[in-house]
């Protein structure tokens, strides 16, 4: 897959995992990501949470996606740094794109909402067809 064929594999299927490391112990959760483009992968999370505590402790995270077709199946996996976003702007388009963020940010307000971007990105693509295959790395820029 090409860079920009990646890009749009990940924006077609924004569910992923996401792990993130800790006192060298591995800690996955599911996510959805809100869009991926040249300039990095935006996600979202709220300041009160372990992920948000595990970020700005060590900001190296890896993210999975998959197309969930299992007899056609495509992995994306993409390594990279979290690096916070401090776009008021972006969170406020985030925050209307995402209804359920709307109760969170009445009660608490925008700030805590902290918006990541994932930058030096490279990714490895993996599927059933190539199996057997050696990996290869795509490094996004």
């Amino acid at each position: 897959m090409t860079q920009k064929e990646i890009l749009e594999f990940i924006n077609k299927n924004m569910s992923c995992a996401l792990a993130t490391c800790v006192n060298n112990k591995p800690h996955v959760r599911g996510m959805w990501m809100y869009r991926a483009d040249e300039k990095g992968i935006i996600f979202h999370t709220g300041v009160m949470r372990d992920l948000y505590k595990q970020l700005r402790t060590n900001p190296n995270i890896e993210l999975c996606f998959h197309n969930g077709d299992p007899q056609n199946l495509v992995q994306v996996r993409v390594s990279g740094i979290a690096v916070p976003e401090n776009d008021s702007k972006l969170r406020e388009e985030i925050i209307s794109q995402r209804p359920f963020l709307k109760p969170i940010v009445a009660q608490y307000g925008q700030e805590c909402i902290a918006v990541f971007r994932v930058k030096e990105m490279a990714a490895t693509v993996w599927s059933m067809a190539k199996n057997l295959e050696p990996k290869e790395c795509v490094v996004i820029k």
